[in-house]
């Protein structure tokens, strides 16, 4: 089954590719999930309009990407959450809080989709978040959770 995807998927592409994927993949998981849709012959405009606005999204060049990463490294971020009796927050930090924390401290407009949490939040204290800012350059940001 060929699949334009809408967003992207670990080990498989990324959006506006088009890729070839067993039919039970695809319709079971991809499309449902709306990570995909099925490809056409007048999927063109549609390939070209998601990669548009990728590249719209994505930090311009390398070079662009090692400024940010420099500027996101050098600032702790302050993320304000709600939390209980001994530090306990009541659900966990999302990565939509911490673009939005990221974007205050530093300028710099990060796409949530981008940001990685390896164990999620569930804690006051002193985490680190790695935030995906170009194919080759990850940044490391060390996040304060603090009661709001």
């Amino acid at each position: 089954m060929k699949l334009i995807l809408t967003q992207e998927v670990d080990g498989l592409g990324a959006p506006g590719d088009v890729v070839e994927v067993k039919d039970g993949y695809g319709r079971n998981y991809l499309v449902p999930r709306g990570l995909g849709i099925r490809w056409t012959r007048g999927g063109e405009k549609t390939i070209e309009s998601i990669k548009a606005a990728r590249t719209a999204r994505a930090v311009r060049d390398e070079d662009h990407a090692k400024d940010v990463k420099a500027k996101l490294e050098a600032n702790a971020v302050n993320v304000k959450v709600r939390a209980g009796e001994g530090g306990r927050l009541f659900g966990a930090v999302t990565t939509t809080e911490i673009a939005d924390a990221i974007t205050d401290v530093s300028g710099e407009k990060v796409d949530r989709r981008t940001i990685v949490v390896v164990n999620p939040i569930k804690s006051l204290g002193a985490h680190e978040v790695s935030v995906k800012l170009h194919d080759e350059v990850s940044a490391t940001v060390a996040l304060n959770v603090v009661p709001a």
